[in-house]
C-alpha cells in the first residue's frame, strides 16, 4: 500500500507531510474545487488564500512544497515502491493456454 508521505526541508526543519482522504476532502471543501484542479492552480500560479505559516514569508518560498505534497497525496510520493512486497515474480512464458478452439 502507498502512503502518499513525503519528507521534506521546510521550516526549521526536515518533516513529515501526508494529505489523508478526510483531509483531501476538507481541502477541496474550503476550495470548491477537486484536488486535482488544485494542483493544476498551483502549477499555473492561479492560487490565492493563503495564511498561518505561510503569510509571513514570500509565497513562492512554499509554492514547491504545496505542489509535492499535493501531488503525492493524488500520485504517490516518487520514492514509494509500486506494487505489492513480497508479489510472485511470474515465470518466463508462464502463460497458460485457452482453448479457443475445439
Amino acid at each position: 500500500m502507498r502512503s502518499a508521505r513525503v519528507e521534506l526541508d521546510w521550516g526549521d526543519g526536515t518533516y513529515t507531510f501526508r494529505l489523508a482522504w478526510g483531509q483531501l476532502v476538507e481541502l477541496q471543501e474550503k476550495c470548491d474545487a477537486g484536488p486535482y484542479v488544485i494542483l493544476q492552480r498551483l502549477q499555473t500560479g492561479a492560487w490565492q488564500k493563503t495564511r498561518a505559516y505561510v503569510e509571513a514569508f514570500p509565497p513562492m518560498e512554499n509554492l514547491m512544497p504545496a505542489q509535492g505534497i499535493l501531488a503525492a497525496a493524488l500520485m504517490g510520493a516518487r520514492d514509494e515502491p509500486v506494487g505489492e512486497d513480497g508479489a510472485a515474480i511470474p515465470k518466463e512464458n508462464s502463460s497458460t493456454p485457452s482453448q479457443t478452439e475445439s
